[in-house]
């Protein structure tokens, strides 16, 4: 017999299921907690750190989206040191790489784009890398743009976990880490690829993107990952 329990989320008293994180249940009582990395369907890895929230008696803060509820537990999903904890990720995020929005396929269908919005990040207040990445034409049908990659593995756990063709992972370390095809190949050289493009559908930015697209028109289909995970599993 699956075990219920009673949580408390922004002073509201929810029942849920042993075993769920508090981002899934929080999402399943229609409150809102960001997050980048996460995507349902797949499993979750604690990335972006966009979906931290407070818990009663933590002294630090927690990702929502691997932390499991248990009994009793107090968590707030929005506060001025979450929401401002949520602006400076977002802002590094900028930074980090190369994010012109004005000239991506991906501007006005970009979660990056639309959280930053959302957050209120008009500017950003650091300085930013200018690192000089290269973009993969490689492949017939889609292009890797790394000035636009996040480092989410969205697109690494697509591969894996729904196609099981494993075509992608992350080497190097720290701000040197990129994303990599088949042990470094060229993605075009990638033979373990299908050509599926379930990456690219997983892909938050437009790092991930169809050939033959122009700006604002690259969109998207987010459920696609989760159909096919319930498809799998035959609910």
């Amino acid at each position: 017999m699956t075990e219920k329990v009673k949580v408390r989320i922004d002073g509201e008293v929810i029942a849920a299921t042993a075993g769920q994180t508090i981002l899934e249940v929080a999402r399943a009582s229609n409150t809102y907690i960001p997050a980048l990395c996460y995507m349902e369907g797949l499993s979750a890895v604690g990335a972006c750190r966009l979906c931290m929230v407070e818990i009663s008696g933590v002294g630090r803060l927690q990702p929502a989206c691997t932390t499991p509820v248990q009994e009793g537990l107090a968590v707030v999903t929005s506060s001025p040191q979450l929401q401002a904890y949520r602006k400076i990720a977002l802002e590094l995020l900028f930074a980090e790489r190369n994010h012109i929005c004005a000239v991506c396929v991906s501007s006005g269908h970009c979660e990056l784009q639309t959280l930053a919005q959302d957050h209120g990040v008009k500017y950003v207040r650091y300085p930013y890398s200018f690192p000089r990445l290269p973009i993969d034409v490689s492949h017939p049908r889609y292009v890797l743009d790394h000035n636009r990659c996040i480092l989410c593995s969205r697109c690494v756990r697509a591969c894996a976990e729904i196609e099981g063709a494993h075509v992608w992972d992350v080497a190097g370390r720290g701000t040197q880490s990129m994303l990599v095809s088949e042990m470094k190949r060229p993605w075009g050289e990638a033979t373990s690829c299908t050509s599926c493009g379930k990456c690219v559908q997983a892909c938050p930015t437009g790092a991930m993107a169809e050939k033959g697209w122009g700006v604002e028109e690259m969109t998207k289909h987010r459920t696609t990952v989760s159909r096919l995970t319930s498809m799998r599993e035959g609910s």
